[in-house]
């Protein structure tokens, strides 16, 4: 299964956040320069944090480790699957 549709609706996303919600900002605010700034640094480490997580869960470097014991347990409760 392909993570496509997952990476482009989490993408559009942060990308309506970080770029919708800044121009929403009244103009009457005397901060919203840095009220704009904070929102869309915050936007874009949120879309960095879940695209590190995406992509570390798509090629895992450590696979989970089982004992022998625990694997005649799932051979037994289980069966054998020979493809």
């Amino acid at each position: 299964m392909s993570g496509l549709p997952a990476f482009l609706g989490i993408t559009a996303f942060w990308l309506v956040i970080g770029v919708v919600i800044p121009l929403v900002i009244p103009k009457t605010s005397k901060d919203r320069g840095l009220i704009q700034t904070c929102v869309i640094i915050a936007a874009f480490s949120g879309w960095m944090f879940w695209l590190i997580v995406f992509l570390a869960q798509l090629n895992p470097l450590i696979g989970p480790e089982l004992h022998n014991h625990t694997l005649h347990v799932m051979i037994q409760q289980w069966g054998r699957r020979d493809h």
